[in-house]
């Protein structure tokens, strides 16, 4: 793999490591601000760490290739939300997304991390489940 084209997989990388782990943190405050739930804002923590663990080795080759000045997207406009539930589903979409184009990506650079975004994405789901279960029986 040439320079050029690492330098575009590791933006890519970039990207989604950033939009998971703010979209955690958007819940893991609501979580912990609106819904005072101990258990659930620690759990978001604790996944938004890990996910940071993960990237720590390629973290210097991650902003080396970031470029916000060039990026067209930046510039895409946000939906208007309706409720405390749309932002927190709107997130926990945002973050598996995220997570799979870094398991896909991953696997050009390691398999280990591969499985461990796949495993925080799978307790994505489990979350989103478990908040929509919630919601119903309220």
């Amino acid at each position: 793999m040439n320079k050029k084209s690492e330098d575009k997989i590791y933006r890519v990388i970039d990207v989604n490591f950033n939009r998971a782990r703010e979209g955690l943190r958007v819940i893991e405050d609501t979580m912990r601000f609106i819904f005072e739930d101990e258990k659930f804002s620690n759990e978001l923590r604790n996944l938004r760490h890990k996910l940071s663990n993960v990237i720590r080795k390629i973290y210097p080759n991650i902003i080396q290739s970031r470029d916000c000045e060039n990026d067209f997207g930046k510039e895409n406009r946000e939906k208007r939300y309706r409720s405390i539930d749309n932002i927190v589903i709107a997130n926990c979409k945002r973050v598996q997304e995220s997570l799979r184009v870094l398991e896909e990506y991953s696997r050009l650079i390691s398999t280990s991390a591969n499985r461990e975004f796949k495993n925080i994405r799978f307790k994505i789901y489990i979350f989103e489940k478990q908040y929509m279960r919630e919601k119903i029986d309220d």
